[in-house]
């Protein structure tokens, strides 16, 4: 099942909105499938132009740089990740219930839509798996942080952080321990994955996923009781 959603991403992350054409709406799909394919550090605009068919021009038009494009797909997906969670979790009453969602949610555990506006949500989760840190752990990020292109992440984690306040109102750092939850999620599932060494799925190899969320479960419910 496909079906389309409409989130408002920072201006200053392109030059020309790619939700407004086609060929803009294809380059944020093929990049995805190419970064996805290839990593970050080996995508280029040049690849990019050759996969569409089109030129680096046409693409520097909309992007003035590729560390640009990854943060607009970033915010998307921060922007769909928070949308969902609010769906999925209006209809629970019981704070402890409503981390228990959103444990699965941010860890991807449970089924969800695969296709949102042609981008395949799979694959955006693999991305932000082992390159989301690549928007941020940059020289400038100050610089960047001015322009508030990580709203949808700090966004994120406030609602996170509410729902936390609302199982524990006394506990001290709830914004701490959502931001915690989200980039534990990502480290221990790509360690998991390629480093298991440095987790302790590295016997048992367990499903990354399942892993991933028996550790948030067991950390988050230990201080949250």
């Amino acid at each position: 099942m496909e079906f389309q959603l409409k989130f408002k991403v920072n201006e200053h992350l392109y030059l020309k909105d790619p939700e407004n054409s086609e060929i803009g709406k294809a380059i944020v799909k093929n990049s995805i499938e190419l970064i996805h394919e290839m990593g970050f550090e080996n995508f280029t605009f040049r690849k990019l132009a050759l996969k569409i068919g089109s030129t680096e021009a046409t693409i520097y038009r909309y992007f003035s740089s590729k560390h640009k494009l990854l943060t607009y797909i970033l915010n998307w997906y921060w922007s769909y990740l928070e949308f969902i969670s609010k769906f999925r979790l209006s209809e629970i009453n019981e704070p402890k219930d409503k981390i228990e969602k959103l444990l699965n949610i941010i860890t991807h555990h449970e089924d969800y839509e695969n296709n949102i506006e042609d981008y395949d949500l799979r694959k955006l989760h693999d991305i932000v798996i082992s390159e989301s840190s690549k928007s941020y752990l940059v020289k400038d990020v100050d610089e960047i942080n001015k322009e508030m292109v990580f709203s949808p992440l700090k966004s994120l984690c406030n609602f996170i952080g509410e729902i936390i306040i609302q199982a524990k109102p006394d506990f001290p750092y709830p914004k701490s321990f959502a931001s915690t939850l989200l980039e534990t999620s990502h480290n221990q599932h790509f360690f998991s994955e390629h480093l298991p060494r440095l987790t302790d799925n590295d016997v048992e190899r367990k499903g990354h996923k399942k892993y991933v969320l028996d550790y948030l479960r067991f950390i988050t419910f230990t201080l949250i009781k």
